[in-house]
């Protein structure tokens, strides 16, 4: 695949697990809303999302972006934990970001939008790390 095809693919599949994290959300939100700040039901709700959007992200990467067809369960372990591993600075960016936009307007409109975002930004670093660390052989820039 081009690069420009699998800049478009990689696109894609980021704006799926977007829609998977911020529908779980949605979802979490709608059963216990976080409205009046960033409270136990608003962590609940990013966690579930942030979850969700990691597993569904990791399988999709692993066989369409990185074409890596190890399997097993050690491989697959170890992969994974290295995936999750690369996330921690990336969901650092997403949840700033969202907590941001949230505590700065008290809106939902505002949260899902600061999610949007702080996942984009977190998406461009995140796969840098994952080719270099996870898929590769810690040696490609």
């Amino acid at each position: 695949m081009t690069g420009l095809g699998l800049a478009a693919l990689y696109a894609a599949f980021a704006v799926l697990a977007t829609g998977v994290n911020l529908g779980t959300q949605a979802l979490a939100h709608a059963l216990m809303p976080p409205e009046g700040g960033a409270g136990l039901s608003y962590w609940l709700a990013l966690g579930a999302g942030t979850g969700t959007g990691l597993v569904v992200k990791y399988l999709l990467d692993k066989r369409w972006i990185f074409n890596d067809r190890s399997g097993g369960l050690a491989a697959h372990g170890r992969k994974f934990s290295l995936y999750t591993l690369m996330g921690l600075a990336t969901t650092a960016i997403f949840w700033g970001t969202q907590t941001l936009f949230f505590l700065a307007s008290g809106s939902r409109a505002m949260l899902y939008l600061g999610g949007a975002l702080g996942l984009a930004a977190g998406y461009w670093v995140k796969y840098r790390l994952d080719r270099r660390f996870v898929f590769g052989d810690g040696t490609a820039a």
